[in-house]
């Protein structure tokens, strides 16, 4: 869904845990497909990380422990509007000089 809306130029970086999904075959084979270069956590080192922890932390305090779910696509709708509406064209970071992320992406491009 990342590529198909925001369709990343090569040599962008993926960066990930080490979670078996990751690590699959046919999720590498996508990443080498659109010229990513492929970044995964350290063994063990859970600093590496700490900017989708910080996210995750965010979702779930700003959206996700607010509401009582009636089914997971009610979920997976709030989670997509929150991330596209919300999260990276509106909401300001402190990390990114006070600057939502597509805001930040487009002086970074």
């Amino acid at each position: 869904m990342a590529i198909a809306l925001r369709r990343p130029p090569k040599g962008c970086i993926h960066h990930s845990d080490r979670g078996s999904q990751y690590c699959s075959q046919d999720y590498q084979k996508i990443l080498r497909q659109y010229g990513f270069k492929v970044s995964m956590s350290g063994k063990g080192n859970c600093y590496d990380n700490a900017a989708m922890e910080t996210f995750f932390k965010t979702i779930k305090a700003e959206l996700i422990w607010r509401y009582s779910w009636q089914t997971r696509r009610s979920v997976e709708i709030a989670i997509f509007e929150y991330i596209n509406g919300f999260y990276n064209p509106r909401r300001r970071h402190s990390a990114l000089s006070w600057k939502s992320p597509l805001a930040f992406e487009k002086i970074a491009a």
